[in-house]
């Protein structure tokens, strides 16, 4: 890539809205732990050091050499970044009188300020620190204020090194955006050239660099991601492409047969394999969400291993693992924010499995990757289809699986999906399901007591599945689907929706 950004990851849970907001620039920037600082840096036009929870006054503060870029490149504190600029050069960082969380707006603005250019005076700002500096190091300038926070921005003379004390990257702040063009492109002149377009090129020739004459092995979902991955290797190598869709026994009603018929046409070279009995066998009796995701990987894998071995001379397993998930798994490239929860297909292969890992989309946000779609011309209609997990229904039963349990999910969420699309809601919504929750529950239907399962409806609005928030859907729609469901679902009288956003809840329940 070129006109690379440096993202260094102090472990604030906005370090991967960072990103997202200066590739939304049409910059390419990847995040690095900050205590893993890459070898080459002249590959980077500019850094940015994020936030952290953790005070540069504390004795295990995080302490990167920073000598071959501060002062050489233009660089970019926010939060604990900015006070790490400021303490580790002669600053003074103390203890905020007033703690400061959540929106605040500027009260001074430097007049003729390029990195606060189109930015008003009195723009809404979000702050997330206990600490605050009190004292800026000499040969600082204050360019900018809020009520309780004198220095909520400053700069270094001589040097292009600013830092900030609120979260530019962070929806609430009003002119977030603007402050990272100005720092940029304005300041650090970093091109604006990385486009889907550039993508699509780019991964191509590096694909046929890398992969050569070898065969490739891809597991399809029907998902986005597996496709637009499947895509992009079909235009690399062609034929030595071979598609594989596997039929887990959790997948939606009807949707083996459905997402092998979405694949006529396409120009891929497909092949469906039902090993439906071989994951529920796997599933017996397992209940801890964490065994289930690693029963599931296992088997996938298994049932890969088999189909390679029919596949000669196959050296490479294809897969569609986007950022979110590299980020949730490997705590961004083994960086200090916290693992959420583990993916099937992130961190290698076994080493019985002979197979290396090729993954076109493993830096891709969500919504860049339909965007990479569409510039290769992929219906729309499948570029927005809504996400669902590698692991299936598995993690939206909660408790052991069976395929009871399977069936009675299958028809809740068949019932729940296509009423978005009957009511026209299904585009208001970036990813949907329903949950078979570990309860029964008293109900009466006609003059008899039933003691059956309850089910949780779930409805996000997102744009990388990082963050969401729950969708407000109308209260008619809410009531004919829950009337639906325990009409026709044998086995559930009741009916719940999920208002929790993500953080603190995740999108899934397991």
């Amino acid at each position: 890539m070129q006109n690379n950004v440096l993202i260094l990851d102090f472990g604030s849970q906005y370090t991967q809205l960072i990103a997202r907001r200066v590739r939304e620039l049409n910059i390419y920037c990847e995040i690095k732990p900050y205590n893993k600082l890459p070898q080459d840096l002249d590959a980077y036009k500019a850094v940015i050091l994020s936030g952290s929870p953790h005070s540069v006054r504390a004795q295990d503060a995080p302490h990167p050499d920073l000598s071959e870029i501060k002062g050489k490149k233009p660089l970019l504190g926010i939060c604990y970044g900015a006070q790490y600029l400021a303490h580790f050069n002669g600053g003074e960082v103390g203890q905020s009188s007033t703690r400061e969380y959540g929106r605040a707006n500027l009260s001074m603005v430097k007049d003729d300020e390029p990195f606060l250019m189109a930015v008003s005076r009195d723009s809404q700002v979000w702050m997330s620190h206990s600490d605050t500096i009190k004292r800026l190091p000499d040969g600082a300038v204050n360019i900018a204020s809020t009520h309780d926070v004198a220095h909520a921005a400053y700069k270094l003379k001589g040097e292009q090194t600013y830092g900030i004390q609120f979260h530019p990257e962070v929806y609430h702040s009003t002119d977030g955006k603007q402050i990272l063009e100005n720092f940029l492109v304005h300041i650090a002149q970093v091109e604006q050239s990385w486009t889907p377009d550039a993508f699509v090129e780019t991964t191509v020739a590096h694909l046929q660099e890398k992969l050569g004459n070898d065969r490739v092995i891809l597991g399809l979902s029907g998902g986005v991601d597996s496709t637009v991955a499947a895509t992009l290797l079909h235009k690399a190598i062609g034929k030595n492409l071979y598609c594989i869709f596997v039929n887990n026994g959790l997948l939606r009603k009807n949707e083996f047969d459905e997402v092998l018929q979405q694949y006529e046409g396409m120009g891929l070279n497909v092949k469906g394999v039902d090993a439906s009995d071989r994951f529920l066998e796997a599933l017996a009796g397992e209940s801890d969400p964490e065994t289930k995701r690693k029963a599931i990987g296992r088997v996938f894998i298994e049932v890969f291993d088999d189909e390679s071995k029919m596949v000669t001379n196959a050296k490479w397993l294809g897969q569609g693992t986007i950022y979110p998930d590299v980020i949730e798994s490997v705590s961004a490239t083994g960086g200090p924010s916290a693992t959420i929860k583990s993916h099937h297909n992130v961190g290698g292969l076994p080493d019985f499995m002979q197979l290396k890992v090729v993954e076109p989309l493993k830096m891709l946000f969500k919504d860049e990757v339909r965007r990479v779609g569409a510039s290769m011309g992929l219906p729309a209609q499948l570029l927005g289809r809504h996400p669902f997990p590698g692991p299936g229904l598995a993690i939206r039963i909660l408790g052991d699986i069976t395929a009871e349990k399977v069936r009675i999910l299958q028809e809740v969420d068949h019932i729940f999906i296509k009423a978005l699309r009957d009511w026209g809601l299904y585009d208001d919504v970036w990813q949907a399901g329903a949950m078979l929750l570990p309860v029964n529950s008293v109900g009466v239907m006609g003059d008899e007591r039933t003691y059956e399962k309850c089910v949780a409806l779930r409805a996000v609005e997102s744009t990388d599945g990082m963050t969401a928030d729950w969708v407000n859907l109308p209260y008619d729609f809410l009531q004919k689907v829950s009337n639906d469901i325990i009409n026709k679902v044998k086995g559930v009288n009741r009916v719940v929706y999920d208002i929790s956003s993500k953080p603190p809840a995740t999108i899934e329940w397991e």
